[in-house]
This record gives C-alpha cells, sequence and structure tokens, in this order.
C-alpha cells in the first residue's frame, strides 16, 4: 500500500511537467544535412561571416573533408581594411559598418584565402568572445577623420595607420603556419580545401529586376555590390528544396525583426492574421477578440496556428515598404514537421549554444517563403532547369 501511494504521489507530481512540455511547439526533424557545431559571434555584427562559414564548413564536409573550424576574424579583419579602403574613395558615401554579406566570405577567401581557428583568433584585445562596439567605433572615428583631412590630399600613410589598428585588435595576420604537420599560407590552405569559391552562387527573389538576371541587392550591407540572380518565389523554394534532399545546407540571409520571431522559444511564424482567410470556429474566435487579444493569441507560441500563404507580391510589399530587411545570417540545414504536420525549416544560428535546441532555431516555410532575402548555394544544388535559366 505505501509504495502505492508513494507512485500516485510521484505520479501527480510529474503531471504538471508532463503537461508542461505536452504545451507549445514540438518539433520532429527530417532531413538534416551534416554540420559543424554552433558558434557564438557575440558582441559582435559579424553573423554574415559566422554563417558563411558554418555553410563553407559543411560544404567541405559533404566534399569528404575533414571537420574544420575556420576563422571568421580573418575574413572580418580583411574586409574590414577592403570596406575603409572603398568608404575613403567614396568620401564617406558608404555604409560603413561591420554588417556585410555572404560573398564578402567567398570573395575574401579569393582575396586573402582563410586559415583555421586555431591560427588566428582575431581577439587582440582581452576578451574570449567578439566584443565588437569599442573596434567598430574605433575604426569609423579614423575613415572619418581621414576623409575630413585638414591637408586636402590623403597621406601615403594612412593605409599603414588603418593596418596598425586592425592589428591591434585582431592581431598581425600570420604570412605562413603549421596546420597538422603541414605548412601552409593562408592562399595555399584555401587551395588545399575540397571546394571552389567559384561554385557558389546567391539566389534573390523580387520583381522590380526581370527575372533569370542578375542584380546588385538593394541592401545597406552590400557594401561590395555583389549581385545575386533573380528567380520566381516558387523556384527560389525549389532550390532550398532540392538542395536538402541532396545533402547541401543553405546560407540563408533572412529578417528577424518580426513579431513572428521568438528567441526564447526559438521559433518563427508568419500567423494569419486577416479574418476573411478564416472559416469556422477560428473566424468566430477571432472576431470576437479586441485587438490587444489578437496580438496575444497570435504570438503567444503555445500552439501551432494558421499561418499566411505567402505570394510573391506579398514579399515584395514588405521589401519596398522596409518591412522586411536584411539583418541576420544563418544557415539552413534540414527540414522538420511541427506535431500537426506543419513543414519547418531547422536553422543554425551563431548566437552561442542556448535553450531550448542548444543554439538551433525551427522556421516555418511561410516565414522563409517571407522573409528571405537571399541565399548562398552551391551551384551542383540548383535544379538543372533553373540553372540553365540563369
Amino acid at each position: 500500500m505505501k509504495r502505492l501511494v508513494v507512485a500516485l504521489v510521484a505520479l501527480m507530481l510529474a503531471l504538471p511537467v508532463m503537461a508542461q512540455k505536452a504545451e507549445g511547439y514540438q518539433f520532429t526533424d527530417g532531413k538534416l544535412v551534416k554540420t559543424t557545431s554552433v558558434k557564438n559571434q557575440f558582441r559582435s555584427g559579424t553573423c554574415w561571416c559566422f554563417s558563411a562559414l558554418s555553410y563553407l564548413e559543411n560544404e567541405i564536409m559533404r566534399a569528404g573533408g575533414e571537420e574544420m573550424d575556420l576563422s571568421e576574424m580573418w575574413i572580418v579583419r580583411n574586409v574590414y581594411f577592403e570596406k575603409a579602403v572603398k568608404y575613403v574613395r567614396l568620401h564617406g558615401a558608404l555604409n560603413f559598418a561591420v554588417g556585410g554579406a555572404f560573398h564578402d566570405v567567398t570573395e575574401g577567401i579569393k582575396k586573402y584565402g582563410i586559415v583555421p581557428q586555431e591560427v588566428y583568433e582575431g581577439l587582440n584585445y582581452g576578451t574570449e568572445l567578439p566584443h565588437f562596439n569599442e573596434i567598430d567605433a574605433v575604426l569609423k572615428a579614423y575613415v572619418d577623420a581621414i576623409i575630413k583631412n585638414p591637408n586636402k590630399t590623403l597621406t601615403t600613410a594612412w593605409q599603414a595607420g588603418l593596418n596598425g589598428i586592425l592589428d591591434a585588435y585582431f592581431g598581425k595576420m600570420p604570412e605562413s603556419f603549421e596546420y597538422k604537420g603541414k605548412t601552409y599560407t593562408p592562399q595555399s590552405f584555401a587551395e588545399a580545401l575540397p571546394i571552389d569559391m567559384n561554385d557558389y552562387i546567391s539566389l534573390s527573389s523580387f520583381t522590380h529586376h526581370p527575372f533569370y538576371t542578375s542584380f546588385v541587392i538593394e541592401v545597406p550591407d552590400n557594401w561590395l555590390w555583389a549581385s545575386v540572380y533573380n528567380v520566381p518565389l516558387e523556384e527560389l523554394m525549389e532550390v532550398v528544396d532540392n538542395a536538402l534532399a541532396n545533402d547541401y545546407s543553405i546560407g540563408w540571409a533572412s529578417d528577424v525583426s518580426e513579431k513572428g520571431f521568438s528567441r526564447t522559444k526559438a521559433i518563427a511564424i508568419v500567423p494569419e492574421d486577416n479574418i476573411d482567410n478564416m472559416s469556422g470556429t477560428d473566424a468566430e474566435r477571432w472576431g470576437a477578440m479586441n485587438e490587444q487579444e489578437r496580438n496575444e493569441a497570435l504570438y503567444r507560441f503555445d500552439k501551432p496556428i494558421k499561418e499566411k500563404t505567402i505570394t510573391q507580391q506579398m514579399r515584395q510589399q514588405a521589401y519596398d515598404n522596409y518591412q522586411t530587411t536584411d539583418d541576420h545570417g544563418m544557415v539552413i540545414i534540414g527540414t522538420a514537421t511541427d506535431q500537426n504536420g506543419n513543414p519547418f525549416f531547422k536553422v543554425k544560428n551563431s548566437w552561442g549554444v542556448r535553450p531550448p535546441y542548444d543554439g538551433y532555431y525551427y522556421f516555418s516555410r511561410p516565414f522563409v517563403e517571407y522573409k528571405t532575402m537571399s541565399i548562398l548555394v552551391n551551384k551542383k544544388a540548383v535544379p538543372k532547369h533553373i540553372l540553365k535559366k540563369l
């Protein structure tokens, strides 16, 4: 009898926990691509570099190479130099900030090579994780001072001064290094990798440029003025689906400044908020709510809800009205479904290993359709009938 009482008490104590776990979204992973560990960009606007290098690390393993950790700060340091030179050349008429894009990484590797993380950590200022508040302010003040130069002409010393600042914060760049018993230069190490930077292309989907042409994507962080290929939305998603089905991950530039994105719950959705698109009890319940109650219900994330059907026009309007901005880079590494069978993508972020999914996030398919700015993919991951049109 005593054992029965103890068992009943234990069951009663467990019931609230079980109920709590049953609330909200429950995800079942589908096809996943092999990926490297989750990193932490910490207090730096370098998601573009963390995500692009994470994507390339996946590509190295997919091509048969070993798992490795490439140096983000190697790219950031060299890109900051290139950006400063262009900023001065344009008399300050350029977005000089730490933000960037995927092509900064592929082009940076072409020009400067790449090194492992252990060779160049780039943390020469007393912290264990990137902390850019001071770096960003110092570099911006320096290039602005060069532009306002009272000499009215640039001296031959300003780029040396810029390199001095960069070396002070990031550390001097090695001309050669030892890695696993071999000697490399940054260029020879890049050449030894089983991937080719020329195999990677960026795609987007907007109607203010013709489809199947390339255009310079108009976002402030595109300081390099690099181009993306423009395809219809359904073909953009076809590329994403085809890539994952064939063990390719996807570099994903998106907008996470949305009410439908929860940092704490690691979920992103696009709730249906138009009563005309609802029916039955959903429409009745929605119609009886005031605006505050509706917002609370939409963004409570306590259970799967109906999401919008995304169109090409909706994407364009959100972009034109600054409702979709290029503010974060991540890596799509697989598919998933919630408990109702709704499709999601599993995404690796660069905000460190954190709950509830150890640094991974789940983005609904409508969210990816709606808020994708661009993707970085291997050309071989693009269906041939689409690639032929580009």
